[in-house]
């Protein structure tokens, strides 16, 4: 029987994959950092589960949703852990044309559509609790959570 110990074949691949997509803390400088670069601040149920868990899975109906983690640079690993982050998957869907502009992206299904907040509009510097996804095939958008602390 082989066993793969150096990390290499199949099994590293899957190793690997796996390491790049459990969620770990993260200091909570990262998340202001973000929110001051986005301009806005999440709600505090999510901020709380990002501290805890940077990333991980929640599920919705239809879908479940891999969320984007806030980028860590405390380190090499945890950068490139990160570098799928909320800013940049958020610019990436601003591509569409159908993607709300007050929208931030802050997870995906894997074929497309995102799980999103929408600004306030009475104060577009917060994000409302309501959690939402983006379908980017018709540019509808669907509630699926009041707060989200409904998905975890």
């Amino acid at each position: 029987m082989h066993t793969d110990t150096e990390g290499s074949g199949e099994l590293g691949v899957l190793l690997h994959n796996k390491d790049l997509n459990m969620p770990f803390p993260v200091d909570e400088k990262y998340i202001l950092s973000t929110e001051e670069k986005l301009k806005v601040k999440f709600p505090e149920s999510f901020r709380k589960k990002m501290i805890e868990e940077n990333g991980g899975t929640v599920e919705t109906p239809p879908d479940a949703w891999d969320l984007y983690p806030f980028f860590d640079t405390s380190n090499k690993k945890r950068m490139k852990r990160t570098s799928n982050d909320i800013i940049r998957e958020t610019n990436v869907a601003r591509e569409w044309d159908t993607f709300p502009k007050d929208a931030i992206a802050i997870g995906a299904n894997g074929s497309g559509d995102q799980l999103i907040f929408m600004r306030v509009s009475v104060a577009p510097d917060k994000c409302e609790n309501t959690v939402y996804w983006w379908d980017h095939e018709n540019g509808n958008i669907n509630k699926v959570a009041n707060d989200f602390n409904e998905l975890i």
